[in-house]
């Protein structure tokens, strides 16, 4: 039986002006400005809410057409449910399906957990929350990023939310929650070299007075060994005791994003590792212990405490990261004219290539080198 449409009729349609719309059973009519109709539909299909422009008049768009399709996007809703994983009648939520990533993922020790919540919260999830998790698709994610675009965002943030969706994507396939042809591919922005942020001496100075002063008592040492070894701040905040060879000035990272290595540590950091040990008497153990609600052991975060020291220090937090840390010391090596190997080796850097990027070129090093390029003028006379 066809479906009665009383305030869609033909003639309340043909009835329309310029700018008058007409809404019933999730289909929009408007007459534009220039005489022509636009079919629109908003209905909600398995607990997600669809919007499509249908078309023009003009084109041949009629209620019908409109109609169909609503019909249609629920047919293909019904027909996802059978392709998903045994035993689920349907796929959750955005919201749900990302409660359920970070939850699971906090359970099991993952990494950068408060960085990929704060891509969910902030960027994906008010743009995909009301997306069936199954339901992100290549085209989807193109508009988000195009959305992220258009409001300023760089390359190189977008492609860091662009990886925390496809990290949870992938995650909740091999969970069983989605399924595996379910997961889109996500392609990435090409992300131009930047301009790398590194501290002063005078800076670096600051931000360790600062952290000394503030009321987390463990903040100055991860600033202290962040700035004296070029740590990345997650592998500093995985240190362990045991790990320490004060006799070789070593700290053993069993975890580096380019695989185990042994961090070299200048003796002014050697003698306060040395200090601590003995002040807190421990044998072993995470250096930076985490608090009670810690799964892994290990703290999992210093970022409130490294704001504070850095608005303490009178920098800006927006762009003095942790990982500025890293720069600030790696730019100081090469700025002392240590040769890219052994900063590489310092670094823990995968490939050269990415040590290359802190030869600034308007660095003091710079014009130190240029200087030897320097002839004897022979005189006029």
């Amino acid at each position: 039986m066809a479906r009665s449409f009383p305030k869609l009729s033909r003639r309340n349609i043909s009835a329309l002006t310029a700018g008058q719309r007409l809404t019933e059973g999730g289909i929009t009519v408007e007459r534009t400005a220039s005489g022509d109709l636009v079919y629109r539909v908003a209905a909600m299909v398995d607990g997600q809410r669809i919007h499509r422009t249908v078309g023009r008049e003009s084109e041949g768009v009629t209620r019908e057409q409109a109609e169909r399709l609503i019909e249609t996007l629920r047919t293909r809703a019904r027909e996802d449910r059978l392709d998903l994983p045994t035993g689920r009648k349907m796929a959750p939520s955005f919201v749900s399906g990302a409660a359920a990533y970070i939850g699971r993922l906090s359970a099991e020790g993952g990494k950068g957990i408060e960085r990929k919540s704060r891509h969910i919260e902030m960027r994906l999830q008010p743009f995909f929350g009301s997306f069936r998790i199954d339901s992100v698709s290549e085209s989807s994610v193109r508009e988000f990023v195009q959305l992220r675009r258009r409001g300023g965002a760089k390359a190189g943030t977008i492609n860091r939310e662009l990886a925390t969706l496809s990290h949870m994507l992938r995650k909740l396939a091999r969970w069983g929650v989605i399924a595996k042809d379910k997961v889109p591919t996500i392609e990435r922005l090409r992300e131009g070299a930047g301009r790398i942020v590194a501290l002063s001496d005078g800076e670096c100075t600051a931000l360790l007075k600062a952290a000394r002063e503030d009321q987390d008592g463990d903040v100055w040492l991860f600033v202290l060994i962040c700035l004296q070894t070029s740590m990345r701040h997650g592998e500093a905040r995985r240190l362990r005791w045991e790990h320490y060879d004060a006799n070789r000035r070593r700290l053993f990272i069993p975890e580096a994003k380019a695989g185990e290595r042994d961090q070299p540590i200048p003796p002014q950091l050697a003698a306060v590792l040395d200090d601590e040990l003995r002040r807190r008497g421990v044998l072993g153990g995470y250096i930076f212990a985490g608090g009670t609600g810690s799964t892994t052991g290990y703290r999992h975060t210093f970022r409130k405490a490294f704001q504070r020291s850095v608005v303490r220090a009178g920098l800006d937090p927006m762009k003095v990261t942790p990982h500025v840390m890293r720069h600030t010391a790696i730019t100081r090596l090469v700025k002392a004219g240590i040769d890219l190997p052994t900063i590489q080796r310092v670094s823990g850097h995968k490939t050269l290539s990415m040590v290359l990027r802190y030869a600034h070129v308007d660095g003091v090093h710079i014009d130190s080198a240029i200087n030897h390029l320097g002839i004897a003028m022979p005189s006029s006379g």
